[in-house]
């Protein structure tokens, strides 16, 4: 549908894709990352069940008569489908009728239970996450350099500008919400901070009808942004919320908690990467720790421009966050998979890109460009150890920078690249 206001995303392409190989797409991500605007540019005609219009008549006729709610020209967008679930069979029931492609787009802010659906939608609805905005999508990056070409060592260096440190501050304060993008950087914080407290204080009862203790989920959320881009352990979460907050909390809430943020989307971990298919580490290793936006990390830690500036390490570990936030959506675009590694003698490479033909790129995240070089000798050696173990070597080593004015090849093979000149 026409809006002169739609700002493109780069998951328009794979929604086409997909609207051309199943009957349905479910779009599914956190609240306000876009999904409806996105969808809504993608249909010809549209029902929101959460409209709160007529005591909710959308939803309560969704819920009479589910197949009511499906006519409508094609591809037809059901927003917000979990307020109802079993439209979800609705939708698969109707597909497999008339076996056309392209006929509904799905949005979901959360994934239900299992409760009221019968069918899983398997080879009839397929299913892609939506994200904040990248750098690229919200015009903070030239987009001089495309991730898939560097993947596939098609590289040309150029000079790509000075970057200031509080710009690359505000990008991740301001985060990658929509909504957020033309506030003013001294208020930028505050649209975060009342998104957390919306999604606890309604969203996670409403995901399954189950009261939750408010303050300790919180206290888990602040744990979290603590520590984000690690490797910390459900364990180490639980410490740490008893440690920083004098509250105790058991291992089994906090399992349970995450589980409740995971299908709010709240969640976008990286998995552990390997070399050898079959090898433990993919299954041994921890999941690396990420909340689905850098600004949702600093709402939880009141963390402002000024406070960023002062304390450079908290600063790197966001930076990192916003970084992998954007090699996702970048890699998703040509089916490439982001993954973390770490082997037994704790080497890590902080991502790990995945190509459809088995090939891996490797990639290091430093804010300062002082830090380059020792990026570079990590890559390097970690390269020479998995050669050594026999396993298969990155086709592609490279340095993601903050403060860097330029994308390069190194004398020893390894490229650098500014975050704020990237794109898929």
């Amino acid at each position: 549908m026409e809006n002169k206001f739609y700002r493109k995303r780069i998951i328009d392409k794979k929604v086409d894709e997909y609207l051309s190989a199943f009957g349905a797409v479910c779009i599914e991500g956190p609240k306000w990352c876009g999904k409806t605007w996105t969808s809504a540019y993608h249909c010809k005609s549209q029902i929101m069940i959460g409209n709160p219009e007529g005591n909710f008549q959308n939803r309560q006729l969704a819920q009479i008569s589910p197949e009511i709610v499906l006519e409508g020209e094609n591809p037809r967008l059901i927003d917000e489908w979990q307020e109802v679930p079993q439209l979800w069979d609705a939708v698969r029931y109707k597909v497999d009728q008339t076996a056309q492609k392209g006929q509904f787009i799905l949005t979901g802010s959360a994934t239900p239970n299992h409760k009221g659906i019968l069918h899983s939608g398997a080879a009839r609805i397929g299913k892609l996450r939506m994200r904040p905005m990248s750098l690229y999508e919200a015009g903070f990056s030239t987009g001089d350099v495309s991730l898939e070409k560097l993947c596939n060592n098609d590289f040309s260096a150029k000079m790509t500008g000075e970057v200031d440190l509080r710009n690359i501050i505000e990008y991740i304060v301001r985060g990658g919400f929509p909504g957020n993008l033309n506030t003013p950087i001294e208020t930028a914080g505050v649209v975060p901070t009342e998104y957390i407290k919306a999604i606890i204080e309604d969203d996670a009862y409403r995901i399954d009808g189950v009261k939750r203790n408010l303050s300790k989920m919180m206290l888990l959320l602040r744990s979290l942004a603590r520590n984000e881009s690690t490797t910390a352990t459900n364990r180490t979460l639980k410490n740490d919320v008893k440690e920083k907050d004098d509250e105790n909390i058991d291992v089994d809430t906090i399992a349970e908690y995450l589980n409740v943020l995971d299908r709010l989307f709240l969640l976008d971990n990286l998995k552990p990467f390997s070399t050898k298919i079959r090898s433990s580490v993919r299954v041994k290793q921890a999941e690396k720790r990420h909340l689905a936006d850098p600004s949702l990390a600093c709402a939880l830690l009141n963390a402002t421009p000024e406070k960023l500036l002062g304390d450079l390490q908290t600063l790197g570990f966001l930076f990192e966050a916003m970084v992998e936030r954007d090699l996702r959506i970048y890699a998703q675009s040509f089916d490439a998979q982001l993954y973390h590694y770490q082997d037994y003698k704790n080497q890590e490479i902080d991502s790990v890109i995945e190509l459809k033909d088995g090939n891996w790129c490797a990639f290091e995240i430093k804010l300062g460009a002082n830090q380059i070089d020792e990026a570079a000798e990590n890559l390097l050696a970690v390269k020479e150890d998995i050669i050594k173990d026999d396993g298969k070597a990155p086709a592609v080593m490279c340095v993601i920078c903050g403060l860097s004015n330029a994308a390069y090849r190194r004398n020893d093979g390894v490229y650098v690249v500014p975050i704020t000149a990237l794109k898929n």
